[in-house]
């Protein structure tokens, strides 16, 4: 039986890998629909080429450009569209929407009791508690697509929780790992847009440069895995072949390594259980013969304190954290504050933040709207 795969996101960086393992392997699995928020003329490309049952634009003023370039499919646009495709009769729907925006299709994909391949880590920064309690009572698993989530699964398989040391997240370090924090204030968009290793949309690259990305991992891997976050550390790793490591109370580690590509945990979860023959990412040791590891900065990289930090704290400060920097990114890539001023944008929001624990969904949606009001109008934005 072909697994039915749905794509949220279809036009991004992983959307766009995903649409290629599904290509690659048609006789393991059936594109059921893709969706796209803007870029219509490659949503249009993507339905002639792949050839899905239903498209949705969520951008609803560009309905009409797609009708016009495409034919034989359903149609769909707007979020009435995107929570629609989360009823069908499914097997896996991966979310790559970027930004908080995303958490709202996770929620209602996992209400339906479809399993989510999670590329969006807003959504359990956000609201962990609320959606690993919606996929227990569902039946329906979250698994996780980023490389170090996706590392640190596979190195679990097989293994008693409680004989678990230390989840151990890796990162590159971004562009500006060896850069004297004196310099900061002269970081252009475009130098911060320059990922030395992976190759991914502006959001994601912004939040690799200012590191808030592995803060967010952090939080993501407290809900994934179920465990304390004092258990949870990130180590440098510029050569980003390493992806995560999970120390064991007897002093062993096991490391899931391999090529910096998405296209291995992406195929892993749409595969898991099983692992297929992928002839054109193996390994050379004689390529990657020098691995090396570093601490973390905080004081360059504050972002993954405040992650830490809003994590601990619980209830609505990791959705003031994740709104606030995907508000502050937007910003900076819209050239309104400089690179350095993202943090204090975060930092901002935290030290007002009136928390609310054990949040529902209308508490996260509540701050959510806080959040966005109080920057909009600190910043006169649009």
């Amino acid at each position: 039986m072909k697994k039915k795969i749905g794509i949220f996101g279809s036009t991004g960086s992983v959307g766009e890998q995903s649409l290629e393992i599904i290509d690659k392997y048609p006789d393991k699995f059936e594109l059921v629909f893709i969706t796209g928020h803007s870029n219509f003329s490659k949503l249009a490309h993507q339905v002639k080429k792949f050839k899905p049952k239903h498209v949705c634009i969520s951008n609803t003023s560009l309905y009409k450009d797609l009708q016009n370039l495409i034919s034989d499919v359903n149609i769909l646009s707007g979020q009435e569209g995107m929570n629609s495709l989360c009823e069908l009769n499914v097997d896996i729907i991966l979310n790559s929407i970027a930004g908080y925006k995303g958490l709202s299709i996770s929620t209602n994909i996992l209400k339906n009791g479809v399993n989510l391949a999670l590329s969006n880590k807003e959504s359990l920064v956000q609201a962990g508690s609320i959606l690993t309690k919606i996929s227990n009572n569902n039946n329906a698993k979250i698994i996780p697509v980023d490389s170090e989530h996706s590392a640190l699964w596979q190195c679990l398989v097989g293994e008693d929780i409680s004989n678990i040391n230390k989840l151990i997240l890796t990162g590159s370090g971004g562009p500006f790992r060896t850069l004297d924090i004196n310099k900061f204030s002269k970081i252009t968009k475009e130098k911060a847009l320059k990922h030395p290793n992976w190759s991914m949309g502006n959001k994601i690259t912004i939040d690799s440069a200012t590191m808030m990305n592995k803060g967010f991992e952090v939080i993501e891997a407290h809900w994934l895995f179920n465990l304390d976050y004092k258990i949870i550390d990130i180590i440098i790793h510029p050569e980003s072949i390493i992806h995560s490591m999970v120390e064991y109370i007897d002093g062993s580690v096991k490391a899931q390594m391999s090529s910096p590509t998405m296209r291995i945990p992406i195929q892993y979860a749409f595969s898991y259980p099983d692992r297929y023959l992928h002839d054109d990412v193996s390994f050379d040791f004689k390529k990657y013969n020098n691995l090396t590891f570093e601490d973390v900065d905080y004081e360059k990289f504050k972002c993954i304190k405040f992650a830490y930090d809003a994590g601990k704290l619980g209830g609505t400060y990791p959705t003031a954290l994740n709104v606030s920097n995907d508000i502050a990114v937007d910003m900076f890539l819209n050239d309104i504050i400089r690179f350095v001023d993202i943090q204090n944008v975060i930092d901002d929001v935290l030290n007002k933040h009136q928390n609310i624990n054990n949040p529902e969904i209308s508490d996260i949606e509540y701050a959510t709207k806080l959040t966005e009001e109080y920057l909009i109008n600190k910043y006169k934005l649009k």
